[in-house]
């Protein structure tokens, strides 16, 4: 059936791009995880459990601006690591998708620092 005589729409929730945004972030070198962007959303999000506590998505006239809050291993370039994670967020969500994204910015809350024992 070609494309032209399929009726109605496909919508994919802030949610669902959330959970391709947080396996993107998980394989970036140097991020430890992501962070709640403040205490409020921490203390929702250790209640509900919910792994894209620190990923905020914004859908707004066909476009995806997506915010995320990361924790990065101390010691690595940090302008490196967020730049990284920027193009392989971006790159996922486009690729799962086929809808640019317009914007991904990343937040560094905080560093790591791993026991040196």
């Amino acid at each position: 059936m070609p494309e032209s005589q399929y009726r109605g729409r496909i919508e994919v929730s802030s949610t669902a791009i959330a959970s391709i945004v947080n396996e993107a972030v998980r394989t970036c070198y140097g991020v430890v995880g992501v962070a709640p962007k403040d205490l409020v959303t921490g203390i929702a999000n250790v209640l509900s459990r919910d792994s894209k506590r620190g990923i905020d998505v914004h859908v707004e006239d066909g476009e995806i601006t997506i915010d995320v809050y990361v924790i990065i291993e101390y010691g690595t370039r940090i302008a490196a690591v967020a730049r990284s994670v920027m193009n392989v967020v971006k790159f996922s969500v486009e690729r799962a998708l086929g809808i640019p994204v317009a914007e991904v910015n990343v937040h560094v809350e905080r560093l790591h620092i791993s026991d040196a024992d």
